[in-house]
């Protein structure tokens, strides 16, 4: 891809997550500010590096695309934002979030991904005049190499590398979350030309 495409690209990550940033702030509610995406095509085995130490406990949710794009797209955040936003979601309900995440907890972060990545994705099919659908969010508490390891097996088969949007989030509270969108490899080119590139 040239710069052009790549400032278009990055362009897209800002929309879907400033959209997605007005969403999390209704949710928690509090004041969340978002940090300028950066935009980089990763090769799959440098990916959970560049996202941080590959043995970080991170918290991921998953959804697949289907409709006029297809793929995968993936929110994930370091587990101390997550206790976070756990928190601020069920405040005045007397829970304490602990060490260990119950099925209480799971519930509420498949909340907040599937609000998340609605929100994205909504932006992003106004923006391109596309239909974009997803499936119900897939959520994971793990290691970053092994969550990443999820799409890296289902679309190295197409491709070898990720078009990664990173955007962190956060005003009072840093929020360490970032997105993966993971467009099947035709996909790439119909997002380019609904955008005349």
């Amino acid at each position: 891809m040239d710069d052009m495409q790549l400032d278009v690209l990055r362009e897209i990550g800002n929309i879907g997550a400033g959209n997605a940033t007005t969403a999390l702030a209704k949710l928690v509610n509090a004041k969340i500010d978002m940090k300028v995406p950066r935009v980089a095509l990763v090769d799959f085995p440098n990916l959970s590096s560049t996202i941080g130490n590959e043995e970080d406990l991170m918290v991921a949710v998953l959804v697949t695309l289907s409709g006029d794009i297809k793929g995968m797209m993936m929110f994930m955040m370091d587990k101390k934002s997550t206790v976070f936003l756990i928190e601020q979601m069920l405040a005045g309900s007397g829970m304490e979030v602990g060490d260990e995440f119950g099925d209480m907890e799971m519930s509420v972060i498949g909340e907040l991904g599937n609000i998340i990545s609605g929100s994205y994705l909504t932006a992003l099919s106004s923006l391109l005049n596309m239909s974009i659908d997803m499936s119900i969010p897939y959520t994971a508490v793990d290691m970053a190499a092994a969550i990443i390891s999820v799409p890296a097996i289902e679309f190295g088969k197409v491709g070898d590398e990720v078009l990664l949007i990173q955007t962190d989030f956060g005003d009072d509270f840093d929020v360490n979350g970032y997105f993966i969108l993971i467009p099947e490899l035709e996909s790439y080119g119909k997002i380019l030309s609904a955008l005349g590139m």
